[in-house]
């Protein structure tokens, strides 16, 4: 038994699990950290107005137990610098050898601020940065194990919690000004009579609306846009996304070629990845609002919360256009489709609509899949997000097969070399 800070509580599905013992025999013993970058600078894919050439790169980690309970997760980069996003990986991961899972998740709230608070490490990055980045990968990798241990998918593993151990999981120190922890829990309470209606539609593959990015990186010849767009159609995507903001005659040229592929009624967005200053973003919006966009993304500078809303201020009332988040890059779907999930069931009731790209999916032993422009939802346990071995042995940095080949000696260093 664990106490949670509301009431006393059965660890979850009994003392036992494939052997594994419990919760408290579960003792994280040592970790491993993989510096992965996968050259999708190659074809310049997850190109844009701001990186030019990106490699999508994740700093895993794979936290190991006493017994064969493993647990992984990532955090995502673009290239240079993954190493050391790796490096605050393994100065958080330090923090948790040495405890078991069942003191590890008795609170997670407790076990956020446990890993945020350490004195030293939080001078270089109190919850933001590259420390910060380390963090996530350490923190989803404890999720990734909680989940695996009790054989359920991360998001059914939150959903299947009462509101008072939904409200658990969450540090406040920082958000009360916002929502309470009273405040959280009458609202997750006031969602559960209506959520196994929502869940029928997460078993029906309905829960997750996905838009698809594959066709819209912005190098991409007009010829090839238009083909992977035509694909997305026909595989059942009825919303797009361009990048734009190198050029706004190549912008209009490019929307205008979308529009007339996908027709006025399916949905078209917009990422310009910071490129703008405010008056910039403003002014290239209106020249583009003839093509209906749905939203502007990162329209400026994410630091400038008076930009944004001058944005949104000059735009959304004219044009219809608001201002919302986004999750792509390579295992960043495979996380948010729990993170989407679990929102719609318990937290809002509103379903997310989420990025789809499908770059280099072969690398993720359990990747994700779209079917009739809705995620499918996962049901293998964990979160989604264990790259697979051979993945490993050939695309970690520096010394995996491919970044000592040819063309990964080529890139390896600067790869914008290539593109500019």
């Amino acid at each position: 038994m664990i106490s949670n800070g509301f009431k006393t509580v059965p660890q979850p599905n009994g003392n036992s699990h494939g052997g594994q013992g419990t919760m408290a025999d579960i003792k994280i013993t040592k970790y491993t950290v993989h510096d992965l970058r996968f050259p999708t600078s190659l074809d310049v894919s997850g190109s844009d107005a701001m990186n030019l050439a990106p490699d999508y790169s994740a700093a895993y980690i794979i936290l190991q137990t006493s017994t064969t309970l493993t647990g992984q997760g990532f955090a995502f980069t673009i290239g240079r610098g993954n190493n050391l996003v790796c490096e605050g990986a393994r100065m958080i991961a330090d923090r948790l050898v040495g405890k078991t899972l069942a003191e590890l998740t008795a609170d997670m709230g407790k076990t956020w601020r446990y890993l945020v608070d350490d004195s030293q490490l939080r001078w270089v990055g109190p919850e933001k940065g590259v420390i910060h980045m380390g963090l996530s990968a350490c923190v989803n990798a404890l999720w990734d194990m909680w989940a695996r241990y009790v054989n359920k998918p991360v998001w059914k593993l939150v959903t299947d919690m009462t509101p008072a151990e939904f409200v658990r999981c969450v540090d406040f120190r920082y958000i009360q000004d916002a929502i309470t922890p009273k405040e959280a829990l009458e609202l997750l309470e006031g969602l559960e009579g209506t959520k196994a209606k929502r869940l029928a539609e997460a078993k029906a593959n309905i829960a997750v609306p996905a838009y698809s990015t594959q066709a819209g990186w912005l190098s991409y010849s007009d010829e090839k846009m238009e083909t992977l767009m035509r694909g997305m159609l026909d595989e059942g995507f009825e919303k797009f996304k361009l990048k734009v903001g190198g050029d706004v005659e190549d912008d209009r040229r490019r929307c205008k070629i979308a529009r007339d592929i996908i027709g006025p009624h399916k949905s078209l967005m917009l990422d310009a990845n910071q490129v703008w200053g405010v008056t910039e973003a403003i002014d290239w919006m209106v020249q583009l609002a003839e093509f209906k966009p749905d939203f502007i993304e990162e329209p400026t500078s994410p630091d400038d919360i008076l930009g944004h809303a001058a944005i949104r201020k000059a735009l959304k009332p004219r044009f219809g256009v608001p201002i919302v988040p986004h999750s792509g890059g390579i295992g960043l779907n495979e996380y948010t489709q729990h993170l989407a999930i679990i929102n719609y069931l318990c937290v809002s009731g509103d379903k997310s609509l989420l990025e789809h790209i499908s770059t280099f999916r072969e690398v993720i032993t359990e990747p994700l899949e779209v079917r009739n422009g809705h995620f499918v939802t996962p049901w293998e346990a964990g979160y989604s997000v264990k790259f697979k071995d051979e993945a490993i042995s050939k695309y970690e940095f520096p010394n995996g097969d491919f970044w000592k080949s040819k063309s990964g000696l080529e890139i390896r260093e600067y790869p914008e070399n290539l593109v500019i």
